[in-house]
């Protein structure tokens, strides 16, 4: 099994407790980091997820505070979240960033088919997170967009762009931000960090974009993924979901499915690895990008509507 120092071990196994060891080491995300440790039999946890980091990277030393910020919100309300064990935020204990947090049951592999179901539950996960009031705070900052700590716009003036993507940022340029209370956020909510079992959704993972916004921001983020995994019709089925389950309908649809579809870079190459370590060989640059251009000039076309 892949090896952890020393000092990573000890550290876990005094948060577990119980005397419990660890017998085996799994990553999640090919093959690597985050860990799913199981112990020996006999202790009071079978298993947990361990995340490592470099304490010395102060992007990382953010991105892990925000994730235990993230799943202490989460503890304290009814959402499909891992419960926190143990962080080691400084490296004091561990000479790494680490966060142990307990399994949730399911899996990430994504269907080449979705039913109406599973659609419809990846909304009314969404809806469940904007049912929380959360102001923003140092580890959990306001969020106008999803993976905010990603400059998608720096990186396509680099890379090159295209005609749609800079009609896109122009319009947005021309619109103020919605206002309104702010509510949690996950802030990469696509179905990679899900968890399923069947067509229902049991845990929400990676919290490291998470943060106080718009409700706009994971619904768009959900109807986006939808939309690129099984096509534009998806997306509706989507916020069919949230919709029900939020016993309202969703605001300015259009203007946060923009947003999120300028989260990208013109060729779509880059997320295609991702997809691919979640099941989804038969997507490519090429798919993708034309499924990302219909729902960005569909939301384009309905943001024009709404402001006549």
């Amino acid at each position: 099994m892949p090896e952890l120092a020393e000092r990573v071990l000890r550290w876990v196994s005094a948060a577990v407790g119980g005397g419990a060891g660890v017998a085996a080491v799994t990553g999640l995300r090919q093959g690597a980091n985050p860990w799913l440790l199981r112990f020996e039999p006999g202790g009071r946890v079978e298993a947990a997820v361990l995340r490592l980091g470099d304490a010395s990277d102060p992007v990382y030393c953010q991105a892990f505070a925000t994730e235990v910020a993230a799943l202490r919100v989460a503890g304290n309300h009814p959402l499909p979240a891992a419960r926190l064990i143990a962080a080691d935020l400084d490296g004091s204990a561990t000479g790494v960033l680490a966060v142990l947090s307990t399994v949730l049951p399911g899996h990430s592999r994504i269907p080449l088919v979705a039913s109406t179901e599973r659609l419809q539950d990846l909304g009314a996960t969404a809806a469940a997170l904007q049912a929380v009031p959360l102001a923003p705070r140092a580890a959990l900052p306001l969020r106008t967009r999803s993976i905010a700590t990603v400059d998608f716009a720096a990186q396509r003036r680099e890379k090159g762009t295209t005609a749609l993507l800079t009609a896109a940022e122009e319009r947005l340029e021309q619109l103020p931000v919605p206002g309104g209370p702010t509510v949690f956020v996950h802030g990469d909510l696509w179905f990679g960090n899900t968890l399923w079992s069947g067509d229902r959704c049991t845990g929400v993972v990676d919290w490291d974009c998470a943060g106080a916004g718009s409700p706009g921001i994971d619904l768009s983020a959900a109807r986006f993924d939808a939309a690129l995994m099984f096509g534009l019709p998806a997306a509706e089925q989507v916020l069919e979901g949230w919709q029900r389950a939020a016993g309202r309908p969703a605001e300015r649809v259009a203007y946060w499915d923009v947003v999120v579809a300028l989260g990208t870079l013109a060729d779509m190459a880059f997320c295609v690895p991702a997809l691919h370590d979640q099941g989804r060989s038969d997507l490519d640059a090429g798919i993708l990008g034309q499924r990302r251009d219909a729902f960005l000039s569909t939301a384009l076309s309905r943001l024009d509507a709404d402001d006549q």
